[in-house]
């Protein structure tokens, strides 16, 4: 890990943050007076399961894989972290080992809220507390809804699922949020079959591929109609 500077303010990345939205102004020179930059190279380990969470990591450049692994070695993605997600967030306020590692997939550029500052200021500032608390909540909700989608859904339909669940822009077109191959494990598939699944939406002319990590959506009402499908 290498402290960096960045053109781009500390307090435009943690505004930009959804789990900081809606603090106020002193609030959030708090955190930027705490937070400070870090780079990772394409393939470099952030923090790995079990050791002290180092803090809060808010993503403004790249891609983060968080993922936890087994006994055996076997790997489960639990989150492809992109710019202006957190990450680690929940170990940080609870002030417990990591559950999962993280790795850079690209070269990455994130600010770090330190545990310990972030821990001394939460003994008081409860108006932080509260925000930090609904933050999390949505993520408990993402994590419920994923093991929703695991244990009721087919893979046709967790997958178009996440695509409904991307951003989109104008033009129809979604960006995959990492490799394929990551993407598929997270959703607790074979890599193989969440490429058959996409040809099998481009055969219906539903999506059309423009590259390794770009989708276009060609028929949005289709794509919606196939995420609502459960087995």
């Amino acid at each position: 890990m290498k402290e960096v500077s960045d053109p781009r303010p500390v307090r435009d990345v943690l505004a930009a943050c959804g789990l900081f939205q809606g603090l106020d102004d002193q609030q959030m020179t708090l955190l930027c007076d705490m937070g400070r930059r870090c780079r990772y190279r394409a393939g470099e380990t952030v923090f790995q399961q079990q050791m002290p969470c180092p803090g809060i990591f808010v993503v403004d450049r790249g891609l983060v894989r968080v993922f936890r692994s087994g006994p055996n070695g076997q790997q489960h993605v639990l989150h492809l972290c992109g710019p202006n997600q957190t990450f680690a967030e929940v170990a940080a306020i609870g002030g417990f080992p990591l559950p999962a590692s993280a790795s850079a997939a690209e070269p990455t550029e994130c600010v770090l809220i330190p545990t310990d500052r972030l821990q001394t200021e939460l003994l008081s500032n409860h108006a932080l507390c509260h925000q930090l608390l609904t933050g999390m909540a949505f993520w408990v909700r993402h994590f419920v809804q994923l093991v929703e989608d695991i244990a009721l859904r087919d893979a046709m339909s967790r997958v178009t699922r996440l695509l409904c669940d991307l951003p989109c822009d104008a033009n129809g077109r979604i960006a995959l949020p990492g490799s394929k191959k990551d993407i598929a494990n997270h959703l607790n598939l074979t890599s193989e079959t969440f490429s058959r699944v996409l040809r099998r939406l481009m055969e219906k002319q539903v999506i059309e591929s423009e590259g390794s990590r770009t989708i276009r959506v060609l028929d949005a009402d289709a794509l919606g109609d196939i995420s609502d499908h459960r087995e």
